[in-house]
């Protein structure tokens, strides 16, 4: 009896560690197969270093449990044609959300998508919505509903909601801090949309979430990807975002610095000047309405800072057309130019990122010929060599980067379901 009880204890670590390696190699096929898109068994067995016998029994259980599907095979060689695999599109849904303020406070925009684990969107809405009639739950869960109803699905395929919104989540305090937006500063609101969605919810900064678009899709995807990166500044780069609202995104080599609550990069609330003089802080300097205004001061007259700036370039480009006449449309744009130059200056003077990508809406609405003003409005202040570019992404950058963040929590809780010991099949 006292051998007999030794051997007991050993088979049952053997049993767990047999559990535990399949569990890990479940984890790593199918990382293989969300990151590289289609694979054979060869190609895995290389990948993984499995041998060829672990390598068709983890494809047996992953097809099995319906998170790997074969899409083909191969053609043109010798010996018999090999299976394609890849992660099954239909394993889990995410739907992104953009939540876009507007001059009414009370009626913000909505953007939403939903999109399988591979990414592809199967339904898109967008839409004003009066959050004096309707509660920001009941909003957005309904355009889930919309959406399901759209890509005919039923809602309870949707295993995650990523939140875009104009402000910061404070995870500790469970409440979305620094938003000006109806309804949206409730304590508990995050937890109470998961539970009313029964999905995992995670809610980002708009601009952070544009950074993370134009590291995967835009001018910054040129920098060296986190992976090869190892912390050099060098594939750092920060975002300056110039809309209605002003913000600030800093990717750190493809992590993002949020604060200790969420709030880094509310560059909106740095002050300027001297109190009594002018602008109080960058919002007032250089956001929407003091766009606007400064716009209306040159004999531009437009319904936002998007549009008044898009009625600049046209006219500094076309003078025979343009409204407000080339001289003033010049004076406009120099004169904003030197005002985003305070908030481009203060973020070379502290950060010194290689790259400094301009979005939003009025970046978008100036483009090259604003960016240009720009650079010459700070060549003689700012002694760093740093490059100056127009934002990669034409498409709603907060709802690609909610679209991008919100794959990876989904595919990252399915893999590290796997790895938690959990074997399918």
């Amino acid at each position: 009896m006292l051998r007999h009880q030794p051997r007991t204890e050993s088979a049952g670590r053997l049993a767990g560690s047999s559990k535990l390696l399949r569990a890990m190699n479940e984890s790593a096929t199918l990382a293989h197969l969300l990151d590289r898109g289609t694979l054979t068994r060869g190609d895995l067995r290389e990948l993984t270093g499995l041998s060829k016998p672990t390598t068709s029994d983890v494809l047996r259980r992953l097809t099995d449990a319906g998170l790997a599907i074969v899409v083909g095979h191969t053609r043109g060689g010798p010996g018999p044609n090999a299976e394609i695999y890849a992660a099954n599109p239909a394993a889990a849904y995410a739907v992104a959300v953009s939540v876009k303020e507007t001059t009414d406070l009370a009626r913000p925009e909505f953007t939403a998508a939903l999109v399988d684990l591979a990414g592809t969107v199967h339904a898109r809405v967008h839409d004003r919505v009066d959050l004096v009639k309707a509660d920001p739950l009941v909003a957005i869960e309904e355009i889930v509903g919309r959406l399901t109803a759209l890509a005919g699905l039923d809602r309870t395929g949707i295993s995650h909601v990523h939140l875009g919104v104009p402000g910061s989540y404070d995870a500790d305090g469970g409440v979305i801090r620094h938003i000006d937006i109806a309804g949206f500063d409730r304590a508990g609101l995050v937890a109470q949309l998961g539970e009313r969605l029964s999905a995992s919810v995670a809610v980002e900064n708009d601009v952070n979430l544009a950074a993370i678009a134009e590291r995967g899709r835009g001018v910054a995807a040129g920098l060296r990807t986190p992976e090869r990166a190892g912390g050099d500044p060098a594939s750092s780069f920060a975002l300056l975002w110039f809309g209605e609202g002003l913000g600030l995104a800093i990717d750190l080599g493809g992590s993002l610095l949020r604060g200790a609550r969420g709030g880094a990069g509310e560059i909106g609330y740095v002050p300027v000047g001297l109190p009594g003089q002018g602008p109080r802080d960058m919002q007032e300097l250089v956001g929407g309405p003091a766009v606007v205004e400064l716009a209306a001061a040159h004999g531009l007259t437009a319904s936002g800072a998007a549009d008044a700036v898009a009625a600049a370039v046209d006219a500094a480009a076309h003078p025979a057309t343009g409204a407000g006449g080339q001289a003033e449309a010049e004076k406009f744009l120099d004169e904003l130019a030197c005002r985003m130059g305070q908030c481009v200056g203060a973020v070379a003077g502290v950060l010194d990122p290689p790259l400094i990508v301009l979005a939003g809406e009025v970046a978008q609405a100036g483009g090259e010929e604003l960016a240009r003003r720009v650079r010459a409005a700070i060549s003689s202040t700012i002694p760093l060599d740093i490059t100056i570019a127009v934002t990669g992404i034409a498409d709603d950058a907060v709802l690609l980067g909610a679209v991008d963040a919100g794959l990876r929590t989904v595919r990252d809780s399915l893999i590290n379901a796997l790895r938690a010991n959990v074997p399918v099949g």
